[in-house]
């Protein structure tokens, strides 16, 4: 996790130094987590996020984008519309702190310096980088924490941003992380335990997702862009 976090660090300063417009700012909202615990809606917000970004307007239709973000998660079988889950009655709280670097893609032309109000849908990907507490479900079915884990994450974002005046950009995005592993909610523990502690439940074949809704602001810095060489 340090690594990847230093490496963004890296790519900030780097941009800083070149770029033509770069925005930065932070991010508010709401997350959930789907998996083998509670409810299995996509959309959900059950849990406080937070965290900052960085972006780098290289054209009118796209940015890189580089952004940290801490995001409680939480599951329970009681708030579950499934009997089966209801009649189980596991619970489990974690939490995640990411470091994702990708592309912001505009669906029109994103040029903050046309003196007029500017807004568009986007979309964003790339590659995350989480931390997580690992859990594992004791004999008495409570499940507790063990461990400190990491894994990576896919983020499929989606979102629409306009300008606010002539320095800073208001967004609201929803982005789903399809992840790597099915530890979040202890049903698949990390390896390491003993055979009595080991003990798993849920889909083995379904790996956990977890999602961020919420707002951006950010504020721009920078010249005024020349994309003509892009």
């Amino acid at each position: 996790m340090k690594y990847f976090t230093a490496l963004i660090f890296f790519m900030i300063v780097t941009f800083i130094g070149h770029s033509q417009t770069y925005e930065i700012g932070g991010m508010l909202g709401g997350s959930n987590y789907i998996g083998d615990v509670g409810k299995t809606n996509y959309i959900n917000p059950n849990s406080f996020a937070f965290g900052g970004l960085f972006k780098w307007n290289r054209s009118a239709r796209h940015a890189f984008r580089a952004s940290i973000l801490v995001a409680n998660i939480k599951g329970d079988d009681a708030e579950s519309n499934e009997t089966r889950r209801q009649q189980r009655g596991y619970s489990f709280e974690n939490t995640i702190t990411e470091a994702s670097l990708g592309i912001e893609y505009t669906f029109w032309d994103f040029n903050m310096y046309s003196g007029k109000p500017v807004s568009t849908p986007y979309l964003y990907t790339g590659l995350t980088y989480f931390g997580y507490n690992a859990l594992y479900k004791r004999s008495d079915d409570v499940i507790v924490k063990y461990d400190t884990a990491g894994n990576v994450a896919i983020p499929m974002v989606v979102g629409f941003k306009a300008t606010v005046g002539t320095k800073m950009v208001l967004g609201f995005e929803v982005g789903a992380r399809y992840t790597f592993t099915d530890a979040l909610d202890g049903s698949q523990p990390v390896k390491g335990l003993a055979d009595e502690e080991n003990l798993t439940f849920g889909n083995t074949n379904s790996d956990d997702w977890y999602v961020f809704t919420g707002v951006t602001l950010t504020f721009t810095f920078g010249r005024k862009p020349c994309y003509c060489n892009f």
